[in-house]
């Protein structure tokens, strides 16, 4: 069982593993929260930890940190306490697509109590400047 955060809320979520998809859609759907390993102010803790490491991660072209443009998809932690973390780029082509990765990785493993950190490029949902924060729209003039 791993416990995710939803990046709209910041809220942890839980999901579990692919051979109890059913089952735990149906606890989602009636409300029910399967529990985790972690107590919930652990979790609490590395949840804002987690979101707070990723803040100091910019994208070099836009001014602003890649959490609030929008660019993090999904941060799951199990029940060891490794990280998951599924994040998109502005664009396919970005010139640091390569080393972006390294450097969320590098972040969120700097959290206490976190274990390894997995990071992985998506491109689906594509990234429009939507998904950025209003403080990032602020922040690089498109409010």
């Amino acid at each position: 069982m791993t416990d995710e955060v939803d990046t709209e809320s910041n809220e942890p979520t839980v999901s579990t593993p692919a051979d109890d998809t059913a089952a735990a859609n149906m606890a989602m759907a009636s409300g029910e929260q399967p529990t985790s390993a972690i107590p919930a102010e652990e979790l609490s803790r590395l949840t804002d930890d987690i979101v707070g490491a990723l803040k100091t991660v910019y994208d070099p072209e836009i001014p602003a940190d890649i959490y609030e443009l929008g660019l993090i998809y999904k941060i799951d932690i199990d029940d060891e306490r490794n990280v998951d973390v599924e994040m998109t780029l502005t664009a396919p082509g970005c010139p640091v697509a390569g080393e972006m990765p390294i450097w969320v990785e590098n972040a969120v493993g700097s959290v206490d109590g976190v274990g390894q950190v997995k990071v992985e490029i998506v491109f689906d949902p594509p990234w429009t400047p939507e998904r950025m924060s209003e403080e990032a729209q602020v922040a690089v003039g498109w409010y």
